[in-house]
């Protein structure tokens, strides 16, 4: 009787070591899908907190190349905080106008004085 409080705090611990690293591999494995998702064309912010847009991307190096505005820098996967999928750019679609054809406006006689 003298250990069943130290059995049921050793339980109490092994539990919360238990949720907290679940809770952990939940964030990242969903991190890891974030990252896998990623293809040029994507926004993305990096942990710098600079956006850019994912021109390349080298599998073999572990690295991604954004365009910043016209100027290209190559970063680590890893410094990808967040991705924004590009969306197609899909036109609008176009009314067609209703044509109006201007009407004949007959002059007004004018009266001559003699």
């Amino acid at each position: 009787m003298g250990n069943f409080p130290m059995i049921i705090l050793l339980v109490v611990m092994i539990g919360m070591f238990f949720m907290m690293n679940r809770g952990q591999k939940k964030e990242q494995q969903k991190r890891q899908n974030l990252l896998d998702s990623m293809k040029p064309g994507d926004s993305v912010v990096t942990i710098g907190g600079l956006h850019g847009v994912v021109s390349e991307m080298n599998s073999a190096e572990k690295t991604v190349t954004l365009d910043c505005e016209g100027i290209f820098l190559v970063f680590d996967r890893a410094s990808i905080r967040t991705v924004k999928p590009a969306t197609p750019v899909n036109p609008a679609p176009v009314e067609e106008a209703e044509v109006v054809e201007p009407e004949m406006i007959d002059p007004e006689p004018t009266e001559k004085e003699d």
